[in-house]
């Protein structure tokens, strides 16, 4: 898969990559996938179109904010001929003209406490400040069809407040994996499914560790030959 990128702006990272494969191996579940999914905050396209490439009968729609990001998604749909549908905007305040099946996010989650980057569309896309994490989860919930699906990750010291907001929003934790830079290290990141109105119990994957000696690990090496994407960085005006 062919990407655009912004030399000087937010470029997507390891995290979507991880994030791509968690929901891959949780939908693996279900025989059939199609409908409506929703890549909340697309930025340059790379997870929804991962997830709709994998599952050719789902309908992808892309929210975006800024307009440098919703050039690139478009951009990188066309070059990978994947029709989708482009909603410009705050997603916090888009009024969508459907319900949707799946929505996956990987959405600003850095503690508007944390020291910013001074690059705008790097502060937009990295710190929860445009989207903080219980409005995130509530205009989710307003959206979703029953028992609809919600993949995103985040910041791992925010999982009590993860948990909380789910459960006040009707959203049941159906997995969670942490996601470890190495075995030694404490988990950086969390990746999230949650499921509106569903009343299964919560299943914990096994964690992903990143490095090894200097070098990613076998999973992490497999994730990237699935995600098989090429990166090309561009100069937007």
């Amino acid at each position: 898969m062919l990407l655009y990128q912004p030399k000087d702006g937010y470029c997507y990272n390891s995290d979507t990559h991880f994030l791509y494969n968690f929901i891959i191996e949780n939908l693996k579940n279900f025989k059939n996938i199609s409908g409506e999914l929703l890549d909340i905050g697309s930025g340059s396209g790379i997870l929804g179109l991962l997830v709709a490439r994998d599952n050719s009968r789902l309908n992808l729609n892309q929210c975006e904010l800024q307009e440098k990001f919703q050039f690139l998604t478009t951009t990188n749909s066309r070059c990978n001929k994947i029709e989708a549908t482009l909603y410009k905007g705050s997603f916090l305040t888009t009024q969508f003209d459907k319900e949707f099946d799946i929505c996956v996010s990987n959405p600003p989650f850095y503690h508007s406490e944390v020291i910013k980057s001074e690059n705008e569309n790097i502060k937009i896309a990295r710190y929860n400040d445009s989207m903080p994490l219980e409005e995130f989860i509530a205009k989710t919930s307003k959206i979703l069809k029953q028992n609809g699906k919600f993949f995103f990750c985040y910041d791992v010291k925010q999982i009590n407040e993860i948990i909380l907001c789910l459960n006040k929003y009707k959203f049941n934790l159906e997995a969670l994996q942490f996601v470890h830079p190495k075995k030694d290290k404490d988990a950086t990141l969390i990746l999230v499914y949650a499921r509106k109105n569903s009343k299964s119990l919560t299943k914990i994957l096994p964690a992903l560790f990143v490095f090894e000696n200097q070098e990613f690990t076998l999973e992490v090496q497999e994730i990237y030959k699935k995600c098989a994407t090429h990166s090309i960085k561009v100069e937007i005006l």
